[in-house]
């Protein structure tokens, strides 16, 4: 009798076939298609106006891809063509912080409304003034600059850090961990609380950090969350269903047992980036999350890299945080 598809199988291991081998062989030569046109484009767009992007199968051997290569934390940053705007060209100021590697764009607008920015000797505090690279900028009194080089870094954060650039209490932040990676300002992209581990991107490129914390995107993540009882059927439906927070309704995309002989342990995908919110979830319904570890965030994982230790993106890696679109 052939077994009914539940919503446990994303974390269960498949059973491969020729149709799933097929669907997949499908699937990847879309996926390389959309990639080749998109970066002919691309190319095109780069080269100025009157020049046609080349069509998709003809000719690419002038348009080679760079074949993937993992960087590991004792090798060079991959040089990144695609740098912030160095040019005298107006641009917000949030923007501006955020291409200097103080912190995202988000953020960097709440640092500007609260004072601490300065245009020209005279405080600043609209987000969106636009200013370019002549203008004296500072915040907190120490002048800032556009990022020369956009770094891309993974992180698998262990527990007792915290995620921001420093710490009035003098607590371990992550960057004390990658500090010697590069000398560029880098920051993390989202967060995860101190007593929580896992996938950490940090970087300096303030678009592709909008990109990824904005909730329009619906960004993916997956947790491995430890309990300290098991997790009740009742509670299970609850939580697919969606629970009321204090700030409202929360709900997961995905939720399945690892190992079901295990009903402490639990895997869950979501897309929300709200503060704490798979503690919290769970806490509702009078549970203590003892363990927190993210394992996916936006298709990277920590694979290749352990507890308390980095790496650099490929240039893979790179491209396809840039070009997948809403959900990816």
């Amino acid at each position: 009798m052939k077994k009914k598809p539940t919503q446990f199988d994303k974390f269960t291991k498949k059973k491969s076939n020729a149709a799933i081998k097929e669907q997949f062989k499908q699937e990847k030569r879309k996926f390389k298609k959309e990639r080749e046109e998109y970066f002919d484009r691309k190319r095109a767009e780069a080269k100025g106006p009157g020049r046609q992007a080349p069509q998709p199968g003809k000719d690419k051997s002038q348009h080679p891809i760079p074949k993937d290569r993992d960087r590991l934390s004792n090798i060079q940053p991959p040089t990144s063509n695609l740098k912030p705007q160095t040019s005298n060209l107006l641009m917000p100021l949030n923007k501006f912080i955020a291409h200097s590697g103080v912190a995202a764009r988000r953020e960097a607008a709440d640092i500007v409304k609260q004072g601490k920015v300065k245009v020209n000797g005279s405080v600043v505090t609209e987000p969106g003034h636009k200013v370019s690279s002549k203008d004296d900028i500072r915040v907190n009194g120490k002048k800032i600059f556009l990022a020369k080089n956009l770094v891309y870094i993974l992180l698998n954060k262990p527990k007792d850090y915290i995620t921001t650039t420093d710490d009035p209490h003098g607590r371990k932040t992550v960057l004390d961990i990658i500090r010697k990676a590069t000398p560029e300002r880098i920051y993390p992209v989202g967060r995860l609380d101190r007593n929580t581990s896992g996938v950490l991107l940090l970087t300096n490129d303030g678009e592709l950090s909008q990109k990824l914390t904005h909730p329009s995107n619906e960004v993916k993540k997956v947790y491995h969350v430890g309990l300290n009882k098991p997790l009740e059927k009742k509670d299970f439906d609850k939580i697919l269903q969606g629970v009321t927070l204090e700030d409202g309704q929360a709900s997961v995309d995905v939720l399945a047992y690892p190992d079901v002989k295990d009903k402490t342990q639990l895997g869950v995908e979501i897309h929300s980036g709200r503060n704490r919110i798979v503690r919290r979830i769970f806490e509702s319904l009078g549970y203590d999350v003892k363990t927190l570890y993210r394992v996916v965030f936006a298709g990277l994982t920590k694979k290749n890299v352990d507890r308390g230790k980095w790496r650099f993106l490929s240039e893979k890696e790179i491209r396809d945080l840039k070009y997948f679109g809403k959900g990816k």
